[in-house]
């Protein structure tokens, strides 16, 4: 007998759930139902203790709508399961809390707030915590040894796009018997999958390509079954659920995932090799140019190199504001991963409440730039750039804006 064939991605992004409405609807409903009854204390009894899935109550997320979706988002990243949450930054919560009291490394930049909660937070609750620079990553296997249960990393990471080998890292993880878990917020499914390459869990600040269109919050983690049973209580207690308003939302987004980060992929591309010739511009962080640092590795294990890039400036923070606030296209606004282009200083935002210091040992410059490509004619976009980096050159500081 042949076996069944495997759908490629953009198949599972619109096909992935086996939900079916009633009314022959392709979209699952919103059931915007707080508790769900049963004909019999057995039935019931069958649902809560697990003998059979259904619809319960929604704070544990045992409602049709966040089922439906977090079918479609366990088949992007080819998972067993997935759990959707409020926010990337409660999935992350919760996966450190269930799965990382033992210990948690930190390999790299991550978005800030991750690594206050990591630096800050997490070990006024006594768990231990490490946070390694990418210099540090040959320290690994040494601090592994001293014991700890999982490892975290963004790939790309925030704010620099710098890329971590996600096979090796995985390899030296389990020698040690801890687990690796992937952000994958910039490169989305789409570009990159780390479980195929290793990690056991995979999280995504849903918000962002995910969601694509700037009009939801949300946040997933994606792996094996098992795994996922372990966060599950955290979620159901923490009150970190996913509404299924917004568990809508995001399922309309997924059907689109692929067409948009093509575009996204394409038109970064050609951002950052027009900025990589731009006398003010300093560096251009981006994996998909041929003299990046890490584009051999990107081109192993990732499939598109991505929508974000940030630039460096020759000149200061002020300077590198000047051009953020001259940009006609590009809105001067945190997040990413949406339509439409957004500009940031990491410095005021994403990485705002590290101190000067940290920022500095981590290379984040108060002179740059995130930006995160949207779906605008490329050209445009390289044009907004190119009058804001021309109309705050020094020779124009003076004139009236």
């Amino acid at each position: 007998m042949t076996a069944p064939r495997r759908f490629a991605l953009a198949t599972r992004a619109i096909h992935g759930s086996s939900a079916r409405d009633a009314y022959g609807s392709p979209n699952t409903p919103i059931y915007n139902t707080t508790t769900f009854a049963f004909d019999s204390s057995a039935e019931l009894l069958d649902v809560i203790e697990g003998r059979r899935r259904g619809a319960l109550y929604t704070r544990y997320g045992m409602n049709p709508t966040l089922y439906a979706l977090e079918e479609t988002l366990a088949a992007l990243e080819g998972a067993d399961d997935a759990l959707a949450f409020a926010s990337g930054m409660a999935a992350s919560a919760a996966l450190f809390l269930a799965l990382g009291r033992d210990g948690i490394v930190c390999v790299g930049d991550a978005y800030g707030g991750t690594l206050e909660l990591l630096g800050d937070q997490l070990p006024q609750l006594g768990i231990r915590t490490r946070l390694l620079r990418r210099d540090e990553v040959d320290q690994l296997d040494t601090v592994l040894a001293d014991g700890a249960s999982l490892v975290f990393l963004e790939t790309p990471s925030n704010p620099r796009l710098e890329l971590f080998d996600i096979a090796a890292i995985a390899a030296l993880a389990h020698r040690h018997g801890a687990l690796l878990a992937v952000d994958n917020t910039f490169a989305s499914p789409v570009n990159q999958r780390p479980l195929e390459l290793g990690a056991d869990i995979v999280m995504h600040s849903a918000t962002k390509y995910l969601g694509g269109h700037s009009d939801l919050t949300a946040g997933a983690l994606m792996g094996a079954r098992e795994r996922l049973d372990a966060v599950r209580p955290w979620r159901r207690n923490l009150g970190s659920v996913l509404a299924p308003e917004t568990a809508a939302l995001l399922a309309r987004s997924l059907r689109t995932l692929s067409v948009r980060m093509q575009r996204h992929n394409a038109s970064a591309q050609v951002v950052a090799e027009a900025m990589a010739r731009h006398a003010r511009v300093a560096r251009v962080y981006y994996p998909g140019l041929p003299d990046a640092p890490d584009h051999a590795l990107a081109r192993t294990q990732m499939r598109g190199y991505g929508g974000m890039l940030t630039i460096e400036l020759h000149g200061s923070g002020a300077e590198a504001a000047r051009v953020a606030e001259r940009l006609r296209l590009f809105a001067l606004a945190p997040s990413l991963g949406g339509v439409e282009s957004l500009v940031t200083q990491p410095c005021t935002t994403s990485h705002h409440d590290l101190s000067a210091a940290e920022r500095a040992r981590r290379g984040i410059a108060d002179s740059m730039l995130r930006l995160s490509i949207g779906l605008e004619d490329a050209d445009d976009l390289v044009a907004d750039l190119e009058q804001a980096l021309h109309e705050t050159a020094p020779e124009h500081h003076d004139e009236p804006r």
